[in-house]
């Protein structure tokens, strides 16, 4: 078929949307501890409320897609995401933010499982692993600037401003929840979205074999398999790790540092999106060149160190060791599902579904490390991501996939840039 260059731009910037709605609670978890006089184990259902929505949606999701076709469920996504921010900026509460994340995470989890069909019909085959970069330098440079967008809402907000738009922020938020502007922003663009795609004509996607889910009979049989179960903990794991870090580092730094939230704070967790986002791009020379099962033990060996360092070093160290530990964990999603799909030989579609469904470790270790903050201190409690990376690094040396990653030698890599 033609290639759809709009298509194509239309997905990168779901991509953007898609980050730039889901990563803003890191920066925002203080602000809600302290509005809603929060303990830490009950901020930690606020991830829980977002990230528990994949592992409940992702393989309905992909049955949706076939049933219903690329553009209604896309549509659908962004309903439900606009309803979910249109509910929280209405009526502010504990209660309701819980219910507001959970329905922005079905919408994310549905829009997940369309984007990347899409993206292989509109954009071409050949050019389907390029396009696919794009799409997730477009999600870095989301989580890298939402923090900003939200520090520029706190700053401003009620503080005189004779913008038009903050005039209308005064109006409907109050005085001392500021940051709740935010969801008036993410009620807008899905809105917007929404009214996008519904002007647009969306290209016939016919799924790939390994791009469809059964939940029947190869379902049954993935689950039979132990490597199976092996790589979802590794997805499970990766997600606990990214957002026990990204959730808990700001609220960390304003108890042991006294960084405020809304200035520092947010910029060390821009930073933290930022470093991860250059380190996709060094991973890709890196996995050209060495086998990416070592790639992920020497990334992970840098998480840890770097980890370690941000919570018992001084607060000079932390704002560089934790964005650190972004740049480390950079490679290690694209890395075990590779390695998860290149261990099995058939059913990837069934199996992509599978590991999908892990990302609910982005609900259930920033938990963990809330109701453990509790007893020992959010510090101490934060070690419990050792476990998660302890599991990844084991991947590297258990994985045994059925194809390796192609690799070059230094000079023939180096020789074939000049050329």
């Amino acid at each position: 078929m033609q290639h759809n260059s709009f298509i194509v731009f239309l997905i990168i910037l779901i991509f953007f949307v898609i980050s730039f709605l889901s990563n803003i609670l890191g920066p925002i978890i203080p602000d809600i501890v302290e509005s809603f006089d929060l303990s830490l184990g009950l901020a930690g259902f606020m991830p829980f409320a977002f990230f528990v929505s994949y592992g409940v949606m992702s393989i309905p999701a992909g049955l949706l897609v076939e049933k219903y076709r690329e553009k209604k469920v896309l549509l659908w996504a962004f309903l439900v995401a606009f309803a979910g921010a249109l509910l929280f900026a209405l009526v502010p509460s504990f209660g309701v933010s819980l219910l507001s994340l959970f329905l922005i995470g079905i919408g994310m989890a549905m829009l997940q499982v369309v984007i990347n069909p899409l993206l292989r019909v509109a954009g071409g085959e050949k050019q389907f692993a390029f396009n696919s970069v794009l799409g997730q330098l477009a999600f870095g440079a989301a989580s890298f600037l939402s923090p900003y967008l939200y520090s520029y809402l706190v700053a401003n907000v009620h503080s005189g401003s004779k913008s038009a738009i903050i005039r209308l922020f005064d109006s409907l938020v109050p005085e001392n929840l500021k940051w709740v502007s935010l969801y008036w922003v993410f009620a807008l663009i899905a809105l917007t979205m929404v009214l996008v795609i519904q002007l647009v004509r969306f290209p016939m996607v016919e799924l790939k074999e390994d791009e469809k889910i059964d939940t029947g009979r190869a379902f049954r049989e993935l689950l039979a398999n132990r490597k199976v179960i092996l790589f979802f903990l590794g997805i499970f794991a990766y997600v606990g790790t990214e957002q026990g870090i990204a959730n808990w580092m700001v609220k960390f730094l304003q108890t042991y540092h006294g960084v405020d939230p809304a200035t520092s704070g947010a910029t060390v967790i821009s930073n933290f999106w930022g470093l991860l986002t250059i380190g996709c791009l060094l991973g890709l020379v890196l996995l050209k060149l060495f086998d990416s099962r070592k790639v992920l033990m020497l990334f992970t060996a840098g998480a840890i160190v770097s980890l370690l360092v941000a919570l018992f070093g001084s607060l000079s160290m932390a704002v560089v060791a934790f964005p650190l530990a972004g740049f480390f964990a950079s490679v290690m999603w694209s890395i075990i599902v590779s390695l998860a799909l290149n261990s099995v030989p058939n059913h990837h579609g069934t199996f992509s579904g599978i590991l999908c469904s892990g990302i609910a470790g982005g609900a259930v270790v920033p938990l963990i490390i809330g109701g453990l903050a509790e007893w020992v201190g959010l510090q101490l409690a934060m070690l419990f991501i050792l476990i998660t990376l302890g599991y990844i690094f084991s991947i590297g040396v258990w994985s045994k996939p059925l194809v390796n990653n192609e690799t070059v030698s230094l000079r023939d890599f180096f020789n074939k840039k000049r050329t």
